[in-house]
């Protein structure tokens, strides 16, 4: 019998879309009920683009595109983006790397005057090049080398997953390929990836459309034309044996076991796709979801859990392969051998018996809240809308993924379970050899 249906509420935000000549696709989305706008600018190069030799280097080049542009010195962007109260920031993701500011709607000039700009050319030079690469060594010696599960697992479990270097290397990057980069490969990298074909721009908040749509074609219209790069196939083959490996870190006190499965292609097959974002939530999310049920508070074989789509957490921001990952901390002498009979377990039950009366609909409100939060504000929504263009040329599925999630049935959880087995699963365990 199916269970009661989540009300989910929508969005109608507004989405207007235009490519300028030199190939960079606009989304303006109007929001006046505020006096702020998020800018975001997003580049159709990630970790998955690094050639052999380079890893680390699309995480290195997003820093180089901080330090000063065609006209304007280094720290000169900080200055402008703080001087007009507002922030900024950007991120390298498997797929995708971007930058963005939220300011006061008055600033709108502003902040495409410095996107522009760094677009023509960021400043690369020895100077900054050798300083932003002590930079991110720094940030892994923060991050990974010295922090107890550092990079567990997004960075240990898909070397374990996938055997070819686009998806299986170290994101990071290593401290040889790092300090061998130079500025002839940085000058290489941004004339392939960092073409106005390959970018998309997208503004959201207190802005005139006719208005904003004036300002981008003054700013951006004469950024050089380039074709974005024929973005190669990174496709795998799924796992037909299980595979599992460990490893011991030196600072972790406690066991910890990360597991993933490799799902339907998030872009072209989304039906396919969404059940599979629900089933990491109703396995998870919660006290009430089965696994922490189970494994937490009856069990208490683990101390911690989660869930998710993708290796760095975001289900609406991936491309083919991905997985759904499920990450535990266990308690001392946890046995993981037992964990992973326990998700099995679980696993099979809900593929064999279903959910529950409320179970499915409880969950998918609470994704629907997520979601709806995430996009309320100005810069969550001009990020979501840029990344949802880049990839799917949809920027207003984000007024839709609400309803499509509440729309995934209690079969389509089920038959998602069932497909989640042992001889499918990719396993990475950490051997605690830190303080007792």
């Amino acid at each position: 019998m199916p269970t009661r249906r989540a009300k989910i509420p929508a969005t109608k935000y507004p989405v207007e879309r235009f490519t300028l000549d030199n190939g960079l696709r606009v989304v303006l989305t109007s929001d006046r009920s505020a006096p702020v706008i998020g800018v975001a600018v997003v580049y159709d190069v990630g970790i998955r683009s690094e050639p052999e030799g380079r890893t680390g280097f699309a995480h290195l080049f997003e820093h180089l595109m901080f330090q000063g542009s065609e006209n304007l010195e280094k720290l000169a962007h900080f200055r402008h983006v703080q001087g007009a109260g507002g922030t900024f920031n950007g991120s390298t993701h498997l797929d995708y790397t971007d930058y963005f500011e939220t300011l006061p709607a008055n600033a709108l000039e502003r902040a495409l005057f410095l996107e522009a700009d760094r677009m023509r050319g960021p400043r690369l030079t020895e100077e900054n090049l050798r300083n932003q690469v002590d930079v991110v060594k720094e940030e892994i010696r923060v991050n990974v080398l010295n922090r107890p599960y550092g990079g567990f697992p997004w960075l240990t479990l898909p070397p374990v997953m996938f055997d070819t270097f686009a998806n299986a290397h170290d994101g990071y990057g290593s401290f040889d390929d790092l300090e061998s980069a130079t500025v002839a490969d940085a000058a290489d990298f941004f004339r392939r990836y960092y073409a106005s074909g390959n970018a998309v721009l997208a503004v959201s908040g207190d802005l005139d459309v006719a208005e904003a749509t004036a300002l981008v074609e003054r700013h951006f219209s004469d950024v050089p034309a380039r074709p974005a790069p024929e973005r190669p196939s990174f496709a795998e083959p799924d796992l037909t044996t299980e595979r599992r490996t460990s490893y011991t870190d030196r600072l972790a006190p406690l066991p910890a076991i990360a597991s993933a499965w490799r799902v339907p292609d998030p872009v072209t097959d989304f039906a396919g796709y969404l059940p599979y974002v629900v089933l990491a939530e109703v396995l998870t999310d919660g006290d009430a979801s089965r696994l922490v049920e189970r494994l937490v508070q009856r069990d208490r074989s683990v101390t911690s859990l989660g869930g998710y789509l993708g290796f760095m957490g975001d289900p609406f921001d991936v491309r083919d392969p991905t997985a759904l990952l499920l990450q535990a901390h266990l308690p001392p002498g946890g046995d993981v051998d037992k964990v992973l009979r326990t998700v099995d377990e679980e696993l099979d039950r809900l593929a064999t018996d279903g959910l529950v009366e409320g179970e499915l609909a409880r969950t998918q409100a609470r994704m629907a809240t997520h979601l709806l939060r995430d996009t309320d504000a100005v810069l969550g929504r001009a990020l979501r809308m840029a990344v949802l263009e880049q990839q799917r040329g949809e920027p207003g599925l984000l007024n839709d993924l609400p309803r499509l999630v509440g729309e995934v049935t209690d079969e389509q959880v089920r038959a998602a379970a069932a497909t989640l087995r042992p001889e499918r699963r990719a396993s990475i365990e950490v051997i605690p050899g830190g303080a007792k």
